[in-house]
């Protein structure tokens, strides 16, 4: 601590850093885990997920391990064409799969997406 004594001024130097010498330690994740290409393809997966109704959907498929497409509209309280609006983003965003079994479509999540999603959101060891 240095006392200006004309100007009557404490001044702690210890609180003045050169933000350029931060060492590293004291960067939180200094080192990235997620490649710009991973982080970019997540994303896209957190964007289809960005949404209420997909997320209970998910919720659902997880829970039960597989839905049918038509057994989704009473406990979502949503007509059949969204229901199959919001499968259809889940799919094409590689967080579920759909497997056809006559006339019916049943929908599971996908475990390596959701082992993706989890491993990029743990906090590394």
């Amino acid at each position: 601590m240095t006392f200006n004594t004309e100007l009557g001024i404490h001044i702690d130097l210890c609180q003045y850093v050169n933000m350029n010498e931060i060492p590293v330690c004291c960067i939180p994740g200094s080192t990235p885990t997620l490649s710009t290409d991973d982080a970019t393809e997540l994303a896209g997966v957190m964007k289809a997920l960005a949404d209420p109704a997909r997320l209970r959907i998910l919720n659902l498929m997880t829970a039960a391990g597989e839905v049918c497409a038509c057994d989704l509209e009473a406990p979502l309280g949503l007509s059949q064409p969204t229901v199959s609006h919001h499968l259809k983003v889940l799919r094409e965003a590689g967080i579920i799969e759909r497997e056809q079994r006559g006339r019916w479509a049943y929908f599971s999540a996908r475990a390596e997406t959701m082992a993706s999603i989890s491993a990029a959101l743990s906090p590394v060891s």
